[in-house]
């Protein structure tokens, strides 16, 4: 994938996840509604390829207002990631040669592989997730108002075992993925999969969207990555 490629998907894919995060402020305060709508037209337009550079500045000034407005980011680590993704294609279009542009976006591959090393490796450690007890109270525990029959997966330590050492498996080898295309192409399937399921049983729909916006930039990553290997 060439890097022009890589930089318009994941701007249609992030525009898209702008646009899903923005509605939920059209039923807030006055003050919020006029961010949410200004940035669903900016996602809008972002989606489409119009001026990507004006639209991103946009974007992120918008961002910084959400941000100063709530005391930090507004949904954690998904709001934190919209920004990562959204900072490194802006810096890419300001980047005054190739080998900026791919300084910004190989900084977004580094980024996104340790979303999921770090994550992989704070569970392991953990004797909680090694046994399984730490998904078996996410199930039992939620916060988010999960269904009855999603609960009593909390119910099944020997299912939510294999759960956990599936998930901290993937995570902590996610990074080898980089070293063969058809084994990343894999590798992103099963974590939109991954993502999904978190959106489908808990509500996570934001990391759903957000995540994979920086898919196409791996993608490139590793095709460069092979070019000079």
């Amino acid at each position: 994938m060439t890097l022009e490629l890589a930089v318009r998907f994941a701007e249609i894919i992030l525009g898209f996840a702008i646009f899903q995060q923005s509605l939920e402020f059209i039923r807030g305060q006055q003050s919020e509604k006029t961010l949410g709508f200004i940035r669903i037209v900016l996602a809008i337009l972002l989606m489409l390829g119009f001026q990507p550079l004006l639209v991103e500045s946009a974007l992120l000034v918008t961002a910084i207002m959400l941000i100063q407005r709530f005391q930090g980011p507004y949904n954690g680590g998904s709001d934190t990631m919209t920004m990562l993704v959204l900072l490194c294609l802006w810096l890419s279009h300001l980047a005054p040669s190739r080998y900026w542009q791919e300084i910004a976006l190989g900084y977004l591959t580094v980024q996104l592989i340790l979303s999921y090393f770090q994550s992989g490796w704070v569970k392991v450690v953990n004797p909680e997730w090694r046994s399984g007890r730490a998904l078996q109270q996410v199930f039992a525990l939620s916060a988010y108002p999960v269904s009855e029959s999603v609960r009593l997966w909390a119910r099944r330590p020997q299912v939510l075992l294999a759960m956990s050492w599936s998930v901290m498996i993937f995570e902590l080898l996610f990074p080898l993925a980089l070293f063969n295309q058809t084994l990343l192409i894999v590798a992103l399937g099963i974590a939109a999969l991954f993502h999904l399921a978190n959106a489908c049983l808990f509500g996570l729909n934001r990391f759903f969207w957000i995540w994979p916006a920086a898919f196409p930039v791996i993608m490139w990553f590793q095709s460069r990555l092979m070019s000079v290997f």
